[in-house]
């Protein structure tokens, strides 16, 4: 059985001049991806590893919520290959992660994050919202030879607030 994790970098903001990569969070983002990762904390999920892309929203956001799961940053990567709009590379990434690693948490982007859920999961979502977190999981053993799963979870941060 292989698991994916997927967060989509938490509300990003506009107003600085700088590149896209390097974009920071807004407040919210940051709130955010603490209640997400407050929650995910609650279900204890299994996570062999983690992997960010190297945008600064996105890293923001990894940091903030592996450290809700009390996750060891001795298990986390940061991939150009999440750097990703399509899901393209975000797919082929997926598919050449290492066997030995069963769960999988990637923090990145949308439209990939859209693409991968709903090509990948079992349930139509149309749209993960920033800070929005889907499970995937593929009753399979070898990460290239994933095609279709269950989405076993959604969060959407909104919904999360008290």
């Amino acid at each position: 059985m292989k698991t994916i994790y997927l967060m989509r970098h938490g509300k990003s903001t506009w107003e600085y001049a700088v590149s896209d990569r390097d974009r920071p969070l807004k407040e919210r983002g940051i709130q955010d991806a603490h209640i997400v990762g407050e929650t995910l904390s609650k279900l204890q999920l299994p996570i062999d590893a983690a992997f960010s892309s190297p945008a600064n929203r996105a890293l923001h956001t990894a940091i903030i919520a592996l450290k809700e799961l009390d996750f060891s940053l001795h298990k986390f990567q940061i991939s150009n290959d999440l750097y990703d709009f399509s899901g393209e590379s975000v797919l082929q990434f997926i598919k050449e992660l290492n066997n030995d690693l069963n769960s999988v948490f990637i923090f990145g982007h949308n439209h990939a994050f859209t693409e991968i859920a709903n090509s990948l999961g079992s349930q139509f979502i149309d749209n993960v919202p920033t800070a929005g977190f889907v499970q995937l999981s593929f009753d399979v053993e070898h990460w290239k030879t994933i095609t279709k799963g269950k989405t076993e979870r959604t969060l959407v941060p909104k919904y999360l607030k008290k």
